[in-house]
């Protein structure tokens, strides 16, 4: 079977697949889902700790000049991770997770 010559200056046509239709109108239909108001009887409400916790707003406790020493020393290549640390926090917050709370 002989394809022939390819022409370089043709531009590739968009052969179309019932997987990129489908793909498509899920795409329409999500973005159509998102735009769509939410409707009138959605109500939230917030637990008494989750309420508590927004009352306070901004504590600052964030350290934005320790967010950038950090970030420097791995745009550096300096920053060493303590796994021991890590896995020590983890299996203490665990601990928590799993013991049974007196109230």
């Amino acid at each position: 079977m002989k394809i022939g010559q390819l022409d370089s200056t043709q531009k590739p046509q968009k052969v179309a697949s019932p997987a990129a239709d489908a793909r498509t109108n899920q795409t329409a239909a999500a973005k159509d889902a998102a735009a769509a108001p939410a409707e009138a009887s959605a109500k939230v409400e917030l637990s008494p700790a989750a309420a508590a916790l927004a009352a306070q707003g901004n504590t600052g406790d964030f350290d934005a000049e320790k967010v950038a020493r950090i970030a420097q020393a791995i745009r550096d290549g300096k920053f060493e991770v303590n796994a021991g640390a890590i896995a020590d926090k983890l299996i203490a917050h665990t601990r928590d997770l799993l013991s049974p709370r007196s109230h």
